[in-house]
């Protein structure tokens, strides 16, 4: 009972310490009890829709793989394109679009897409047979267009959200879905199937190598004409690549250049890019522009002087844009 006491004593002394404030508070004049205005909430930081809460480590990897595609991937394609023939190139980019015909069917499917899965069943028949396993393409110049399908586009048919943004090395941009999708696929394929129970994983290498490849020497100007006019190469990339996703998900016309070669193919050869400002004509006479010249008697006068000529293109304004300014000694 006795060690209870200077606990009651320390209580004690704290609220008799608080009653004495409320006093004085309490006899503080009114104007001192007026409330003290509270500060504005801080607007709401404005809406980020680029879904890429990883950006720091995705640029960080997209570095990366910026290097490996500098170092190894563009190499390796100009090599391949000055090797072999061009016509050759089209029957090996044939035959690899034939290989994925199993998956492109089954998705098909899935999807409840009976119109592409005849499609992607007539083709390969045609091509398997008639096309010499697939390195002619009969059914396109028969009419029956190619498409790609994936379980990634199948799963966000059926409403699943793609999830964050990611960079991944050296396979490029993707998210969440279509990675879980990219790896179903790869063991559901029947090519890959057969390799593995014959213990032959190095063709199921191969091919992917071959394929990334073929894909990247299909995109070497376009994407090194987008790098060289972007501001922010990372950032358009990431906007490509959503393009180009949006349109296989609708199963649209793919006409932008493919960021991630080594995550399929084209269903169209790529478009060479236009530049995105249209060419400024050339004026039928130089511009002119005055400045203000004094002279002896006090007056003014304006004395004509030659102003630059407009760049008849994109290239020629970026370089006018990048010019020292002699007025600003820079």
């Amino acid at each position: 009972m006795h060690r209870r006491k200077p606990a009651h004593f320390v209580a004690g002394i704290f609220a008799g310490t608080a009653l004495a404030a409320c006093a004085l508070l309490s006899a503080r004049p009114a104007v001192a009890q007026q409330p003290t205005p509270i500060a504005a909430a801080p607007p709401p930081p404005l809406a980020d829709d680029s879904n890429d809460p990883y950006e720091a480590t995705n640029r960080a990897i997209f570095g990366f793989n910026q290097n490996v595609d500098r170092a190894v991937l563009v190499p390796v394609a100009n090599a391949y394109r000055a090797v072999i023939p061009s016509t050759f190139r089209d029957m090996i980019h044939d035959f690899l679009q034939n290989l994925n015909s199993p998956i492109i069917f089954a998705n098909d499917v899935l999807q409840g897409q009976p119109g592409l899965a005849s499609q992607t069943f007539g083709r390969a028949l045609l091509n398997t047979t008639i096309g010499f396993g697939g390195f002619i393409d009969v059914a396109s110049k028969w009419g029956v267009p190619y498409h790609t399908n994936d379980l990634g586009i199948t799963l966000a048919t059926w409403g699943v959200e793609p999830g964050p943004y990611l960079m991944l090395p050296i396979l490029g941009p993707s998210n969440p879905r279509d990675t879980f999708g990219d790896i179903a696929d790869s063991f559901g394929d029947p090519g890959n199937i057969v390799a593995s129970e014959h213990h032959r994983l190095w063709a199921s290498f191969l091919r992917s190598a071959v394929s990334g490849i073929d894909e990247r020497s299909r995109n070497i100007e376009s994407l090194a004409e987008i790098e060289r006019t972007s501001l922010d190469f990372y950032a358009t990339v990431r906007s490509l690549a959503r393009q180009r996703r949006a349109a296989q998900i609708r199963h649209q016309k793919e006409d932008v250049p493919n960021a991630a070669p080594l995550q399929g193919a084209n269903a169209l050869p790529t478009v060479q890019p236009r530049e995105s400002v249209a060419a400024l004509p050339a004026p039928a006479t130089a511009a002119m522009s005055y400045q203000m010249m004094s002279s002896q008697s006090g007056t003014y006068r304006p004395v004509p002087v030659q102003a630059p000529s407009t760049p008849s293109s994109l290239a020629g304004l970026q370089k006018s844009s990048m010019a020292p300014s002699a007025a600003s000694g820079r």
